[in-house]
């Protein structure tokens, strides 16, 4: 799907999806995102973000690893395999069409990364990882495959999918845009339930997978697609109106919605319970995964909350990562923060002391000024209405 390419003007060789000559001709801002080149925004970040909050946004997320786990007929291999590698229980998963977020975890505890599981049957499950941990991913699974010592009867293979490509098309028009270039896909897509997924065979663009999933608290699809393939599905869903969107809407929009960026609210030395992500867990069930005796062992340490910063605050500047977060309960700190569009105010996500809780005033060091802000349970935003005062 990608060559390595040198950029003009930056030092490092960055790999490119095959949509990267249409980010060019519509003279998108190109940056390096996870040893990638991707577009920042096309013009206006602010009129992309209210274009996904009101209409439909797309975003090129083709960086993203699509993997394949497989194993031989009749054995329950995959599944087997995700039962121990997972945090989160795939048994849950109990129809073809499904699927799960989970993390993936040392046995310290920490987030190797976090990734979507879609669940085709036993024997053969779809992961889809970020592009910046992918390599690291990719042996990390081939190592707890080893440590599960399969049967010889049992074939366990892991397939890394660079032939596949993929687009997020997110909005509350999102999935009639869709249905409008892909009108085939409409009556298998039509019903499907937030994590619910379908693979459309014969599309104008190749094999196509649907899966009601996304990154920006909207609705709408992620689309799977052969490499080959994605240009024309991008531009005729531009044709239809469907605007493009870079990678700084989708921070300011998942930011909005309350989700993680790996690498910066979480990462490997991070528990999920300290992360807000004790829900993606499941530590009930007998079952053992890796990472399940550091997290019983540790428990949880800190509380995952939202700040906004105050009318009163906003001269002091905009809440960003790694300012320090001074409570009555002593000192945490911010993982990610922006200026909201949606709310036009300072936003951010905030690991705190464990007593802090929501309603209370707390202070953010920006630079040598402590600015008030308030505790608010998460996320911000989400389809299109403000869930926070």
């Amino acid at each position: 799907m990608t060559e390595l390419k040198q950029t003009p003007g930056l030092t490092k060789v960055l790999q490119r999806t095959p949509l990267y000559a249409a980010h060019a001709a519509l003279k998108a801002r190109l940056v390096e995102f996870g040893g990638w080149e991707m577009p920042l925004n096309y013009g206006s970040q602010l009129d992309e973000h209210r274009a996904v909050r009101t209409e439909a946004g797309m975003f090129d997320v083709s960086h993203m690893c699509v993997i394949d786990v497989t194993s031989s007929a009749g054995s329950q291999g995959a599944q087997t395999f995700f039962r121990y590698a997972a945090a989160n229980n795939v048994d849950k998963l109990k129809a073809t069409g499904r699927a799960l977020y989970s993390c993936l975890l040392n046995s310290a505890g920490g987030v190797v990364d976090d990734v979507i599981l879609y669940f085709f049957n036993e024997d053969f499950f779809r992961i889809v990882v970020n592009a910046a941990t992918a390599p690291h991913d990719i042996n990390w699974l081939n190592q707890l495959k080893e440590q599960l010592e399969f049967d010889a009867s049992i074939d366990l293979k892991i397939h890394v999918r660079r032939d596949l490509a993929m687009l997020a098309v997110q909005g509350p028009q999102a999935r009639e845009k869709v249905w409008q270039v892909v009108p085939v896909a409409e009556n298998g897509s039509q019903a499907l339930k937030p994590f619910g997924f379908t693979v459309v065979p014969n599309t104008p663009f190749g094999e196509m997978m649907l899966a009601r999933t996304g990154y920006t608290g909207e609705d709408g699809f992620e689309l799977i697609v052969p490499s080959e393939t994605v240009e024309s599905l991008w531009q005729a869903l531009n044709q239809v109106g469907v605007r493009p969107c870079g990678l700084g809407a989708r921070d300011t929009l998942r930011l909005e919605a309350g989700m993680n960026l790996y690498g910066q609210d979480m990462d490997e030395h991070t528990s999920p319970l300290d992360s807000g992500l004790r829900w993606s867990v499941d530590l009930a069930a007998a079952r053992d995964f890796v990472g399940k005796e550091a997290l019983l062992r540790a428990g949880q340490h800190t509380a995952w909350v939202g700040l906004i910063l105050r009318p009163n605050g906003s001269a002091g500047g905009v809440l960003r990562a790694h300012q320090k977060v001074i409570t009555p309960e002593g000192e945490g700190e911010i993982t990610s923060g922006t200026f909201s569009p949606t709310l036009r105010q300072s936003i951010a996500l905030a690991r705190v002391p464990l007593n802090v809780c929501v309603g209370m005033t707390v202070q953010v060091q920006i630079r040598d000024k402590l600015v008030p802000a308030s505790v608010v349970s998460l996320p911000f935003v989400r389809h299109g209405k403000v869930l926070v005062s």
